[in-house]
């Protein structure tokens, strides 16, 4: 055909790495696409994003023929943006999620012959979306229930710990408890990952593992060779094993066996944990924190039990009503920890305990329990290879 004249502008939409590629891979992608912009998938949960939101659901509304919506339906739907961003001072920008649920309002406000589609239609709505994905998470609930997969919210027990974890079946997301257990005795100063060793554990969960063994290795009896054999597992796992989100657990249980003092079944534990003994944010701590919630409540609710979390992912809280109305009630408990030691506290009930001015831990805490252990191990550690250069010793005494 005959050349024809053609003003037009190009726009190209795709992920970073995808723009990464075609720029690596073909040397004119640059020169004809040679501005670039990034947007990304949240806002600031500011009073202007709020009002534009409102209006933009009234838009919806009016565009798709759509009952009006009140202000707590709006409210509402708010919250369920922010959710989704996972932070209090975000709204998320993938809407499609947003939309979805008030479709399914309108509907049930139809049915219940509304005039508007309010706050408690919206939030029937959300749980419906649940309910429909939510026969995995029902199918672990009746597992810990029954007993086939073993979690206590009772008792305490030395060297084991509920951590958190979350599964993710596509729109499908939730928390529930995992066991980790700890194993201690004299050895070569090998803290031993079970994951790993078998290949279930992912190259984040071993990095973690290991920072976890460099702070032992730095904190206590710094002058004497670590001669400590360990072992760090998730009881009834199957699949693989990813994320560093239960590396302060790991770290609690493995403290628990060393000090030979028990840990709270009552409480779960997530965070990541740093060399330095600092606990980090992780992800999905909602979803985590109502896992651990359902499996107490099926279990039964004492006003003890509860869940630690990083102090950073604060601002990452947007639970269930029924989860706040609990910790109203003081039927459950959230608590935020910067620090191991905090966590072991409060899983103790015992001081954690600090170095005095001779360098010394106090007599009878957590941190004087594990340095009074690690020094007897190597103890018996010189003894032993002691015994084993000088087999005749024992006799000629």
């Amino acid at each position: 055909p005959e050349p024809i004249p053609l003003d037009v502008r190009g726009v190209l939409v795709g992920d970073r790495m995808l723009h990464g590629l075609l720029s690596e891979i073909d040397p004119d992608f640059d020169q004809f696409f040679h501005i670039a912009a990034e947007f990304g998938d949240d806002t600031d949960r500011s009073p202007e994003a709020l009002t534009l939101l409102a209006r933009l659901v009234a838009t919806i509304c009016s565009r798709e023929g759509l009952r009006p919506v009140s202000r707590d339906g709006v409210a509402a739907l708010i919250d369920a943006a922010t959710r989704a961003a996972e932070d209090q001072e975000k709204l998320s920008l993938r809407m499609s999620a947003v939309w979805d649920i008030l479709r399914e309002a309108d509907h049930l406000a139809a049915q219940a012959v509304a005039d508007l589609v309010t706050g408690a239609h919206v939030e029937a709505a959300i749980q419906a979306a649940e309910d429909r994905g939510s026969r995995p998470r029902d199918q672990m609930q009746e597992m810990m229930t029954r007993g086939t997969i073993l979690i206590s919210t009772k008792g305490s027990v030395v060297g084991q710990i509920n951590g958190l974890t979350v599964a993710d079946f596509g729109s499908n997301r939730f928390g529930f408890p995992a066991r980790i257990t700890a194993r201690v005795r004299m050895g070569s100063g090998h803290v031993v990952d079970i994951e790993r060793e078998v290949k279930l554990g992912g190259p984040i969960h071993s990095k973690a593992v290991l920072i976890l063994s460099s702070f032992l290795v730095t904190r206590y009896a710094p002058d004497t060779p670590l001669s400590l054999w360990a072992s760090l597992v998730f009881e009834q796992s199957y699949g693989g094993v990813e994320g560093d989100s239960a590396s302060v657990a790991e770290l609690c249980a493995l403290m628990s066996a060393l000090a030979e003092v028990p840990l709270s079944q009552s409480f779960a534990v997530t965070g990541s944990i740093n060399q330095m003994g600092e606990v980090q944010p992780v992800g999905g701590i909602n979803e985590k924190i109502e896992g651990f919630f359902d499996t107490c409540r099926n279990q039964g609710l004492t006003g003890r039990q509860g869940v630690l979390i990083p102090r950073r992912n604060v601002a990452n809280l947007m639970l269930r009503r029924d989860v706040v109305a609990a910790v109203a009630a003081g039927q459950f408990q959230i608590h935020a920890i910067s620090h191991v030691d905090e966590a072991m506290e409060l899983l103790t009930g015992l001081a954690a305990g600090q170095r005095g001015m001779h360098g010394d831990f106090e007599d009878g805490s957590i941190n004087g329990n594990i340095e009074v252990k690690l020094l007897t191990y190597a103890e018996m550690k010189r003894d032993f290879n002691a015994a084993a250069d000088n087999p005749d010793a024992g006799e000629d005494a």
